[in-house]
């Protein structure tokens, strides 16, 4: 890989044929190693990509800088955003990775690419799982996007979530009905974290149950 991305990757026993894949994107002051627990479920049949953010955030790493809760800064978001693609298309080359069962899903920070991905690669991914994240508002009024209605999307949030409140994936879910994308919306009672139910249901999501 020619990414200038840190990542762990764990491959499925190969059958012969195109497998499919989870990337996944971890919250601020985290890391590589944070998301990997939640999906180990699929070890045995996707490969996972858990990318390291770039930008160190004590303790741990960042994808993008903010300039207040929901504002990320532009100009790193965009340079991120654009590397993450390079990244996921690299991967599907290089891995040989199925190009029709690709999943990106995201905490927080990760949640906000997640969706902010999905709605730039269209039909170059076909699920998304944003977990406790938001839309910014020039992802939804300045970039160029493409159409998801192919996509299935699964968005969660803490109704006590105070860190990004809960209507804000609200407004995502509505945002993607309105694009006509596939949504599951699920809030849950706890604050800015995945409780066992909603691992559940992230789980049940994944594996099309």
């Amino acid at each position: 890989m020619k990414s200038p991305f840190t990542f762990k990757h764990t491959a499925p026993q190969s059958n012969g044929e195109k497998q499919p894949s989870i990337f996944l994107l971890h919250g601020m002051g985290s890391n590589e190693e944070d998301l990997p627990q939640l999906v180990e479920d699929l070890e045995n049949t996707h490969h996972i990509f858990s990318l390291r953010g770039p930008i160190v955030s004590n303790p741990g790493y960042a994808f993008f800088t903010i300039e207040e809760a929901g504002k990320p800064i532009r100009d790193v978001f965009d340079k991120v955003v654009t590397y993450i693609q390079a990244f996921i298309r690299e991967a599907i080359v290089e891995y040989e990775l199925d190009p029709t069962n690709i999943t990106v899903l995201g905490f927080s920070q990760g949640a906000v690419l997640a969706q902010t991905l999905a709605l730039t690669l269209g039909n170059e991914i076909s699920r998304a799982v944003a977990l406790s994240g938001y839309i910014p508002k020039f992802v939804k009024e300045e970039y160029s996007k493409r159409p998801v209605d192919h996509l299935n999307i699964f968005i969660s949030h803490g109704d006590y979530d105070y860190v990004i409140p809960s209507q804000w994936g609200a407004n995502s879910r509505d945002f993607f009905v309105e694009q006509e994308a596939n949504v599951i919306f699920k809030t849950y009672s706890d604050g800015h974290g995945v409780t066992p139910e909603n691992h559940q249901d992230l789980i049940s999501f994944l594996k099309g149950i």
